[in-house]
């Protein structure tokens, strides 16, 4: 699963950050540069970096959906002339986190197998150490075609899809007591413009409702 083979990776770095990134990506140029640019910016390691999908994610324009039909050329010479802000939250990948940070919450869960559900519960231990700056960066680009390893993945295997939802997220709610549509929504502010380091959740009516909705499914898991 994804969980273990990154965890088993991540004990074997020696670098002082971990880069997630899954089988799915092309990564456009000077990815790199704009994630060390932006952490230079930055006083200290407490942070959460991931970079902007294209294709399948936050921007759309297609190149193609396999490696046979990819128009490389395309998307080489039109890239710069996407601009996307930056934005709150996180695409979970990929993503860069400082290896200590990493270690102190302890990577994955892998009681997420093979890996749904796990990127959230990784930015809910970040959250829970003390990260607030959870920012995907708009020039850190990707082409991403599609989780076709995972897609093939759920056609065949029926137990990863239940009638309350997916395994990850049940076991997610299980565990913290709300849904990742809930912890994106009120405390990440996914998809929102990014204006600076998160706060504590507001406890609006709206905010109490949700909340009960995720009780009541956690009641009947």
């Amino acid at each position: 699963g994804i969980t273990g083979g990154v965890n088993t990776g991540a004990k074997i770095a020696s670098t002082d950050y971990i880069v997630y990134a899954h089988d799915d990506f092309y990564f456009l140029p000077e990815w790199d540069l704009n994630w060390i640019s932006e952490i230079k910016k930055l006083k200290n390691n407490y942070f959460y970096l991931s970079g902007t999908m294209v294709q399948n994610g936050q921007i759309n324009y297609d190149c193609g959906d396999t490696l046979e039909n990819f128009d490389e050329q395309k998307l080489l010479s039109n890239y710069k002339n996407i601009n996307y802000h930056d934005f709150q939250g996180s695409t979970w990948a990929p993503h860069i986190v400082h290896k200590n940070l990493w270690n102190r919450v302890g990577g994955f869960s892998e009681e997420f197998f093979p890996g749904t559900g796990s990127d959230p519960d990784l930015n809910l231990k970040l959250w829970n150490e003390g990260v607030r700056i959870f920012k995907g960066v708009g020039k850190c680009m990707v082409y991403h075609f599609g989780s076709i390893v995972t897609r093939k993945k759920f056609k065949h295997d029926k137990s990863i899809i239940t009638d309350s939802g997916s395994k990850g997220s049940k076991i997610f709610l299980k565990k913290w007591g709300f849904s990742i549509k809930f912890f994106k929504k009120y405390y990440l502010k996914s998809k929102t413009k990014y204006e600076g380091p998160l706060n504590e959740p507001k406890k609006t009516l709206n905010y109490f409702l949700d909340l009960l909705i995720c009780k009541i499914r956690l009641f009947l898991i």
